[in-house]
Order: structure tokens, then sequence, then C-alpha cells
């Protein structure tokens, strides 16, 4: 009886997520998706959305690093290698029309289904020298191996500046989802003994590389003056443990924005049961849990 209940809400799910990739022309990524575990789209942010989101990291990095930092020349001595710059959903109203751009958003739902929550937005702010990233799953926090088939984590990686394998470019291993486990050491090198499999991804501003949680990832040195900027949106299954907290603590004015969108509010874990306190568990939430891949 379980079973036969299941299957409908299901296939409703499913029917929904393929009518929404067939509306937006994804039906090619949805097959790279399948077959090398990422794929492409291009020109996903509009020209202004890039500028306020370049504006605005640039803005955080040089509050942290506590100097001006200028991402055309800066030099290693300015910002060496890459760092992560944490929590950007609420620093400019551009990240939450980013969060909803519905062409990778179509994409994450088919791999992670329509219960998926955000589990952290940042930049991976990459000045000149420093050290690779090495190759690595985003099944990284805890995930035992061997991994499922199908993905508990996604991520949409969106280029802010133009990304070469000289300017610090993010690098992907087609084909490797489907080893389903971490690389070993000697796979996992970017640098003089660079994965031979690993490609560098060339794509220009506002392209956006989603990819399956088993894919093996990382980013190349850059050797190039100025800055490498770009935009990590990380999804997971509403089952696993997101990276940054949101639920309770998502500003109002956020809140008052998106009361009419309810996809919004479920990505920042508007419909999550757990984590209660004193109060108890909210029962009318655990109506609203997924049954399966895709709902």
């Amino acid at each position: 009886m379980a079973e036969a209940e299941t299957i409908p809400a299901e296939s409703e799910a499913l029917t929904r997520t393929l009518a929404t990739v067939a509306e937006l022309g994804l039906g090619e990524n949805l097959i790279e998706l399948e077959t090398q575990g990422f794929s492409t789209v291009k020109g996903v942010l509009s020209e202004s959305q890039i500028a306020r989101a370049k504006a605005a990291i640039l803005a955080r990095a040089e509050r942290d690093a506590g100097h001006s930092i200028d991402p055309d020349t800066a030099t290693a001595e300015d910002c060496e290698g890459m760092t992560y710059i944490p929590y950007m959903l609420y620093e400019d109203e551009v990240f939450e029309e980013i969060l909803m751009a519905r062409e990778p958003l179509a994409l994450i739902t088919y791999l992670l289904g329509e219960s998926c929550l955000l589990s952290s937005m940042g930049c991976h702010f990459r000045g000149p020298g420093g050290m690779h990233l090495p190759l690595h799953s985003d099944n990284g926090n805890g995930i035992p191996a061997p991994f499922t088939s199908f993905s508990q984590v996604a991520n949409v990686n969106y280029a802010l500046t133009p990304y070469t394998r000289e300017a610090g470019a993010l690098a992907m291993v087609p084909g490797s989802h489907k080893l389903a486990r971490q690389p070993k050491p000697d796979e996992s090198d970017l640098g003089d003994n660079a994965n031979p499999n690993a490609v560098s991804m060339n794509i220009d501003p506002g392209d956006a590389v989603i990819w399956h949680g088993n894919s093996w990832h990382g980013s190349f040195v850059r050797t190039l003056p100025g800055v490498r900027m770009n935009l990590a949106v990380y999804f997971n299954r509403q089952y696993i443990q997101t990276q940054e907290r949101h639920g309770t603590t998502v500003p109002e004015e956020v809140l008052a924005r998106h009361a009419n969108n309810p996809r919004f509010l479920h990505l920042l874990a508007g419909k999550q049961p757990y984590g209660w306190q004193k109060e108890g568990p909210d029962y009318s939430k655990f109506a609203l849990m997924p049954r399966g891949l895709y709902d």
C-alpha cells in the first residue's frame, strides 16, 4: 500500500521536472549530466548581474583582507592563491536572483528533487600563485564510498570572470561520477603531475557549470595577474545537513521579498521539519517531506 502511494507522487514530480527541462531546451544538458557528470549552460547571467555580483564579492574580499584589490592587475602580494568567501546570499539582492536562475535550478532539481536545499553560496576568490585545489568529489561531507548512483549533493559554478587554465579555471573529470568514490592521492593532482583526464572549463562570465555530486573537480593555479571570481551555489537533498545555516535565520526583508515564492522559501529550509527545540516538531511539515528521488 505504501509503495502504491509513493509511485504517483514520484511520477508527478518527475513529469514536472522533465517538462521544465524541455521548456528551457535543456535536453542535451541532461544527457551530459548522465554521461559525463557535468554540463555547461551558456549565458545564464546578464551583464548587470555579473557586475553586481563581482562588486559585492570584491567588497567582501577587500573588507576581509583590510586593503584594496584591483581585480584586473592584482599580484600574489595583494591576494595569493585561493580564498573562500562564504555566506554571500544576503550580501546583495543579486544573489537571490542568481539562486533562482531557471536553467541551473531545473538541472539541480533533476539531480536532487524538488525538496532540495541550498547548502551554501560563496566565492572561490583566486589570485595569482598559491596552490591548486585538488580534485575531489563534493561527497566529502561524510558520505561513505561506494557513492550512490543518484546525486545526493550537486553544485552550480558560475564564472564571473573568464575561465582558462592560466586564469585558474575550474577543472572537471568527465565520467568520474560513475566511479562512485573519491579520487586517490595520485589521481587528485592538478599541478606538475596533473590528472591527464582533467579538463579545463574554458568558459565566459555568466556561464554556469552544473555537476553531479559524485563528479571529481578542482581548480588550477592562476598564473596571470588579477583575480578569478566565481559563485559556487551548492545544494543537497533534504536529509543532508547544509553547510550554511538558513531556515530560522533568514532576514525578514528577504522573507518578505519572496513571500509568494514557495520554491525560494523551500530552498532555505522553509519546509524542513527537523531542528526543533523545546517547542517540539511541526508535524504539518512531515507531510511535505519527499518520498522519492524527484519530489
